[in-house]
């Protein structure tokens, strides 16, 4: 019963203030193109569908890119440091400037380099500028946070470094792995909704442009459906990876 009512709530916060703002649009006669109320959004995100979602389409699939290919880089490069102490040191102030550089900034810079008739390339690139630091950072942490008896352990037996980091440190690690995966995903799509914007081109048309359609047409209706949409597939996004962590943790504990 109580797990039912633990479900239940969010679900009744949300009808609650669906009809508030509902009620509140009607009464106090809001202007459509200010705040439409969730009546008139839902014909709207009804009546573009299939286009929101192709959109959809697209910005999970750049977002799903960026995160391979962040998770990759990130992981290669802590276990290189990790082997290397001297490299963390050189390697880790970079790596914050990287992570504290907004994304809108560099954006036009990224778009040069990858070409202008290829707005894709800088797209998956600036996401993957979003998404890695999480993930790197919590690598890195989490191959220091091996049990020191057992580092002396592998040191009575003369354990080479990578035996060490592959047997010792990365099994160790495993828990950081997964919540910078967990943290890096939702960059991920946040890193692809903003890097489209600041690309400011419609080669690629994700969710991004078309809030930016919308907004230039004054189609506030439209532009809310479509942050609806991006913000069901955020919380998909979460909900999966939250279901990876656990039984990853399960494994880990087992193991």
């Amino acid at each position: 019963m109580s797990r039912l009512i633990d479900r239940a709530a969010p679900l009744a916060l949300a009808v609650l203030l669906l009809g508030s703002w509902e009620i509140a649009c009607r009464a106090l006669h809001v202007p459509a193109y200010f705040l439409p109320p969730p009546s008139r959004v839902g014909m709207a995100m009804a009546a573009d569908l299939p286009t929101l979602a192709q959109a959809a389409g697209r910005t999970l699939a750049v977002a799903l890119a960026a995160l391979v290919i962040a998770s990759l880089t990130a992981q290669l490069l802590a276990v290189v440091i990790s082997l290397h102490p001297l490299l963390e040191r050189a390697v880790r102030p970079l790596a914050s400037v990287i992570q504290v550089t907004p994304v809108v900034a560099i954006a036009p810079l990224v778009l040069i380099w990858a070409g202008i008739d290829h707005p894709e390339r800088a797209i998956v690139a600036l996401a993957v500028l979003v998404a890695f630091f999480p993930i790197f950072s919590g690598a890195v942490t989490g191959l220091r946070a091996a049990d020191p008896d057992l580092e002396r352990l592998f040191d009575l037996y003369g354990a080479s470094r990578w035996r060490r980091v592959t047997r010792l440190r990365l099994p160790s690690a495993v828990p950081f792995l997964l919540e910078g995966h967990k943290v890096g995903a939702g960059l991920a799509i946040i890193g692809a909704v903003v890097a489209e914007f600041g690309a400011g081109s419609g080669g690629v048309r994700g969710l991004a442009w078309q809030i930016l359609d919308a907004g230039n047409k004054l189609q506030t209706d439209r532009m809310i459906a479509a942050l609806a949409i991006l913000g069901v597939m955020g919380v998909a996004f979460h909900a999966v990876l939250e279901a990876v962590e656990r039984v990853g943790l399960r494994w880990w504990r087992g193991r």
